[in-house]
């Protein structure tokens, strides 16, 4: 059996995010010889500045995905706003689904698409971020024989993220974001057997077809048939939810998925319970949501320090009006 490179990088990152990426897309060696997917929590409206931002960090090319687009090496992909980007068929996707995690684009469901057309081929990065995005995905990619490397939590700006990975996934490797290119180009050049990974799970191919069903189509899912009532609703929708999986994974009818610790901080339930622990993460998702949304601004900010007077940057003609 002939053996594959692994070479589909997909990174994840949310509060804290935009100085963890730039700083790992710097380190990436020109003519890496692998494809990256980038996912940062973005509000819904208008457009992304990342792409200027990262294409101006580091050796490599960096574009918003689009649709349809082949796998490139020496390439960095990164998910326009209000859509999940996906891997399907060797190609990238772009869809409309339903949030996961109250979120569009998630890094589950970019991490979770990667881990089932690409296997062991796959290496999923984890950054600074809160809550708990992207253990499910992670999850997926090293149950199908894929790689895991989680940023160090003490560099961090938000450990959150990166801390519940190491607890839940049995983690490759912990590192600073600056000493990651190093190891990213070493594992995309290792050769794997991409048919010696366990098949993906059902529950794994359904929360993968529900992420690829556009809103404005025909959606007949039925979560019950898969799990078990949980006395919840969805933030989103109000809907019953369903626990998917024992005490970390649910669902609703309309698609919508949460884990466990993000639905709890979208129920409010952490001022209900007067817990502190609680409501201080609670405090943390309204900081990732005001971050996110300033983000557009931030190659305004970089232009002012390093363009000379007069001179136009693309970063200004990338950011909204």
């Amino acid at each position: 059996m002939r053996r594959l490179p692994r070479d589909l990088i997909v990174v994840g990152a949310s509060a804290g995010g935009v100085e963890a990426l730039r700083d790992l897309v710097a380190g990436l060696p020109a003519g890496l010889p692998a494809c990256v997917l980038v996912v940062l929590h973005l509000p819904a409206g208008g457009t992304s500045a990342l792409p200027a931002i990262l294409d101006r960090a580091g050796p490599l090319p960096v574009r918003s995905a689009t649709d349809g687009e082949p796998l490139e090496h020496g390439a960095i992909h990164v998910a326009p706003p209000n859509h999940h980007l996906l891997v399907v068929d060797g190609r990238l996707a772009l869809s409309h689904g339903p949030t996961e995690n109250g979120r569009r684009p998630a890094i589950d469901a970019l991490f979770r698409s990667a881990a089932i057309v690409a296997g062991p081929r796959v290496t999923g990065v984890l950054l600074s971020g809160v809550l708990d995005d992207g253990i499910a995905g992670l999850r997926s990619i090293a149950g199908r024989g894929g790689k895991v490397v989680v940023q160090d939590p003490d560099e961090a700006l938000y450990p959150g993220m990166p801390r519940q990975a190491m607890a839940a996934v049995e983690v490759d490797h912990v590192l600073p974001v600056g000493a990651m290119g190093t190891i990213l180009d070493k594992l995309c050049r290792e050769e794997v057997e991409p048919n010696g990974a366990p098949e993906p799970t059902l529950l794994l191919r359904l929360e993968n077809t529900i992420a690829t069903t556009d809103l404005s189509a025909p959606f007949g899912h039925e979560p019950e048939a898969s799990g078990q009532g949980a006395g919840l609703t969805c933030p989103d929708c109000d809907d019953a939810l369903v626990e998917m999986a024992l005490g970390s994974r649910y669902q609703c009818r309309g698609g919508h998925a949460w884990a466990a610790e993000t639905l709890l901080n979208a129920q409010g339930l952490a001022w209900e319970r007067g817990s502190t622990r609680f409501a201080s993460r609670y405090e943390l998702h309204a900081q990732e949501a005001l971050e996110a949304a300033t983000l557009p601004r931030a190659p305004l900010d970089l232009a002012d320090r390093r363009t000379p007077e007069g001179m136009s940057s693309d970063a200004d003609r990338s950011a909204p009006g």
